[in-house]
């Protein structure tokens, strides 16, 4: 038999052995037991093993349970394991509730747990307790009453108030309010001057509103960075109305110069179908005429001399357009 034939069993038996201490040591997590055990958190093998079961990463509970009693917490197991089924972050509560304690911030782990269940990161709330934020406003544009434009930017330094977390607005709406504030103090002011010389006006106006009423922030103080004037809105809007004012009165214009021509054009209709009764009347003269001479009522003498006074009527009227030629052409004050 050869040795190399003898030598595959053990192998093979070493194999399984790893796979097999693979496996307990997977559901046995006795190295992370004997860290709980040292740093005197009580909790049983057993207990371990249903956290598997349960489909609980162990470490994600025992180590923050070493971190919490090793402050002085007084967390229990069944806790810790209960926020981590519920879809929360145990580390960063333990921390959280850890920075509380140490900053003598009363917090508990009820309150703590709900703040992270509602999407907030409860450690950066109590670090913003102690270390409170700085929220810089972006420029906010306002317009005060003599037309000037003026634009703004402030700083707020707001702390965390942990009692607000659940349910409390968030840096958004503080932004929107200092602005709405901001907004406000300008256009109140009588000229963009004031605002100039005095910008903690802005300032002292906004913190009395109470902007942080119904915020997961306290507002500590509005801080004015920087203000500029801007365009002169008023004369703007003054140039706009006139010019606006401009194109009506030319629109009105319009209409009256088309009403004109279209009256005269009327009037001109007018004359022609005037001139075209004339016409017709006197084209009636001669038919009358003529039934008086075939009636007898008009002799033959009498149309003779009304030939006669019309020939002499035209000829006066001929000599009467001579004598007016003559005299303009020698005028010597004739502009033509």
């Amino acid at each position: 038999m050869n040795w190399s034939d003898s030598f595959i069993p053990v192998i093979f038996i070493g194999v399984v052995a790893i796979i097999l201490l693979s496996v307990f040591f997977s559901f046995f997590p006795l190295m992370l037991w004997i860290s709980a055990i040292a740093s005197g958190v009580r909790i049983s093998i057993i207990t371990l093993v249903a956290m598997r079961l349960r489909r609980v990463t162990p470490s994600r509970i025992v180590n923050p349970q070493i971190k919490a009693t090793k402050a002085g917490l007084g967390l229990n197991i069944n806790q810790l394991e209960s926020h981590y089924l519920a879809g929360g972050n145990v580390d960063r509560v333990v921390n959280a509730l850890i920075a509380a304690q140490r900053a003598n911030i009363p917090l508990e782990f009820e309150r703590a747990a709900a703040i992270d269940l509602a999407g907030r990161d409860v450690l950066q709330a109590v670090q913003m307790s102690v270390n409170p934020r700085v929220i810089e406003t972006p420029i906010v544009a306002a317009v005060a009453k003599d037309g000037i434009e003026v634009k703004v930017k402030a700083r707020v330094t707001v702390r965390a108030n942990i009692d607000r977390l659940v349910g409390g607005a968030g840096e958004e709406t503080i932004i929107a309010r200092v602005g709405e504030g901001i907004v406000t103090t300008v256009g109140s002011s009588s000229t963009h001057k004031d605002v100039l010389e005095n910008p903690d006006l802005i300032s002292r106006t906004v913190l009395s509103k109470g902007l942080d009423a119904g915020t997961a922030f306290e507002i500590l103080s509005i801080d004015i960075a920087d203000v500029d004037v801007g365009k002169n809105i008023g004369a703007f809007l003054q140039t706009e109305q006139a010019e606006a004012d401009k194109r009506i009165a030319q629109a009105k214009a319009e209409e009256r110069r088309a009403m004109a021509v279209a009256q005269e054009q009327e009037m001109k209709a007018k004359v022609v179908e005037m001139r075209a009764r004339v016409v017709e009347s006197e084209s009636e003269v001669p038919l009358a005429m003529s039934e008086a001479l075939r009636s007898g009522q008009l002799g033959v003498m009498d149309y003779m001399n009304l030939k006669n006074i019309e020939a002499d009527t035209q000829m006066r009227s001929q000599l009467g357009k001579t004598g007016e030629s003559s005299d303009s052409q020698n005028d010597p004050n004739n502009n033509k």
